[in-house]
């Protein structure tokens, strides 16, 4: 089957959280230049483009992200869509998806067609009581194609708190424009980073027939 890349290209421009650290590649050896090799140095967020948040990003008493569970973000995933703008997404947003059918769903927005250089103005996030659903259906990931579970301006992180309340871990940042729904294999590996609150990832998925 087909692999499909849902991951947001890294890139001069790329947006990132507002305040946040830009991404930057820098070339310290050419080849062309008369070096043996081409060598680079990438300097960016944790943060930066399709990444997972790991609970220390939200609490200092959650595990840093070479801590988790590798299987979360490997395995069998729902890709869903949702009509709805911005603002909290709720159980009846849903209504018309068995969200039992994966223990991984992927929410995808129109945050998915926007130019990877524009931070969206607004996007959608979980409720809590969308996240306590989700977490009684036996959810473990929540995935999204905007930059947070939270809204832009939140400083307690509810969505957060909630999602890992309920024993759910956060994929952000998707591109899932190329994904119809239905039901994928789904990887997303993050980096081994000790004490990292966060790690960019290469996400792909493959349809199960």
């Amino acid at each position: 089957m087909p692999v499909i890349d849902i991951s947001r290209t890294l890139k001069p421009g790329t947006a990132v959280w507002p305040g946040d650290t830009h991404y930057l590649l820098t070339k310290l050896l050419k080849i062309d230049a008369g070096d043996s090799v081409n060598l680079t140095t990438i300097h960016m967020s944790a943060h930066t483009g399709s990444h997972i948040d790991a609970p220390l990003h939200f609490s200092d008493a959650g595990p840093s992200i070479e801590a988790l569970d590798l299987a979360v973000f490997w395995g069998k995933v729902q890709v869903v869509s949702v009509d709805k703008q911005s603002g909290p997404l709720n159980p009846n947003d849903f209504a018309s998806y068995d969200l039992s059918l994966a223990p991984r769903v992927l929410v995808r927005s129109s945050a998915s067609s926007l130019d990877q250089s524009v931070f969206p103005s607004a996007f959608v996030y979980p409720s809590l009581e969308l996240a306590d659903m989700l977490g009684k259906l036996g959810i473990i990931l929540y995935g999204t194609d905007t930059p947070s579970v939270d809204p832009e301006d939140s400083k307690t992180l509810e969505g957060h708190k909630a999602l890992n309340q309920n024993g759910i871990s956060i994929l952000e940042w998707l591109n899932l424009g190329g994904a119809e729904d239905g039901l994928y294999e789904l990887v997303a590996l993050p980096l081994k980073i000790a004490g990292g609150d966060g790690s960019p990832v290469r996400a792909a998925l493959r349809y199960i027939p």
